[in-house]
């Protein structure tokens, strides 16, 4: 017997493919959006599902079709569908428009369909940004300062996204319940090829095509327990409206580095050891976009709090060399980085 009937949008993602077989392995019954079904077989075989297991439906961020037939019939939605880039945009819009779009047409659908609550993945990039020379803690009161130049692409899609779903929520929802999760650095085992964009820090480090280490630092937390993270989220009574921050240790790229240096012998053997000054960063951004987008990290602490996700939600994160000696394990094995 199942428990119930979850939606999960973006179903080909990272985060979204551990959350399906988190469902599953619980006794939901799950179904998923994707924007193209030809994609569907490939999809469903890098989470070893058939098409009973995982129905699929095709559905865009930017367009209204589909939406009304995924939502039919679902308890719940866990909204994990919103673009991420892995370098430089043309412009703000190409990220911000699908995100916050894509977000409205997923809860109108919902509201129509009876669904009980929304669990949406936002991030701490619609927390930590713009708020200049304020190094520190942050939580869940904290939200990014959208007039800030220091705030990208990717923080402005995500701030505005969220703040959208929750005025909607407050002015359309009608008693049907919405919740964020909001992970810091996603790593973890990749589940197929088309592996997520956050998981280009660990590869670069292992192919070798960092020349060194710049002074970036990160939280840092594994896709298996953003999946538990977004279960409990789902499931737990009371938390209306919750925003959940997730991020376990704060660590550097050198520590980073330290870790799979130590522990994964020879396979990380181009792993870079020295420290970039910010000025050599700097010159290299005049020439490379993807340096570029990191330039406003130099040298910043950016401090994600989760005590309020692990006291609400019981969110209890693994130790993060663990993630990190995983992630790079299953990039190796799937043949994602050099021999």
């Amino acid at each position: 017997m199942s428990k119930g009937k979850v939606l999960v949008t973006g179903a080909s993602g990272y985060i979204a493919g551990y959350v399906v077989k988190a469902l599953i392995a619980d006794g939901w019954s799950v179904s998923g959006t994707i924007r193209s079904l030809a994609k569907a077989d490939a999809v469903r075989a890098s989470l070893g599902l058939t098409a009973d297991q995982l129905p699929l439906t095709a559905a865009d961020l930017t367009s209204d079709a589909g939406w009304a037939e995924a939502t039919a019939g679902c308890d719940f939605v866990q909204h994990i569908a919103s673009p991420l880039p892995t370098g430089a945009v043309k412009t703000d819009d190409d990220l911000i428009v699908p995100a916050r779009d894509g977000a409205l047409r997923l809860l109108r659908a919902a509201k129509a369909a009876g669904v009980k609550r929304v669990v949406m993945t936002s991030s701490v990039a619609a927390m930590y940004y713009g708020m200049t020379g304020q190094d520190r803690t942050y939580t869940e009161a904290d939200w990014s300062d959208l007039t800030s130049p220091a705030t990208g692409a990717y923080a402005k899609s995500k701030t505005i996204a969220e703040r959208a779903a929750r005025d909607w929520i407050a002015a359309e929802g009608g008693g049907m319940e919405y919740c964020t999760i909001n992970p810091a650095l996603v790593l973890g085992p990749v589940l197929g090829n088309d592996f997520s964009g956050s998981l280009l820090v660990i590869t670069k480090m292992l192919n070798g095509e960092l020349p060194g280490l710049p002074a970036i630092s990160f939280g840092i937390c594994d896709v298996r327990d953003i999946a538990t993270a977004h279960l409990s989220a789902m499931t737990t009574p009371g938390i209306d409206g919750g925003r959940f921050l997730c991020s376990g240790e704060y660590l550097s790229m050198a520590d980073v580095a330290a870790i799979l240096k130590s522990r994964l012998a020879d396979k990380a053997k181009r792993v870079p050891t020295m420290k970039l000054p910010n000025f050599l960063v700097r010159v290299s951004a005049l020439f490379d976009a993807q340096v570029k987008l990191v330039l406003p990290e130099l040298g910043r602490t950016r401090v994600g709090d989760a005590s309020h996700a692990r006291a609400v939600i019981g969110w209890n994160p693994r130790p993060v060399a663990e993630t990190i000696v995983d992630t790079a394990r299953s990039l190796i094995a799937a043949g994602l980085v050099k021999s």
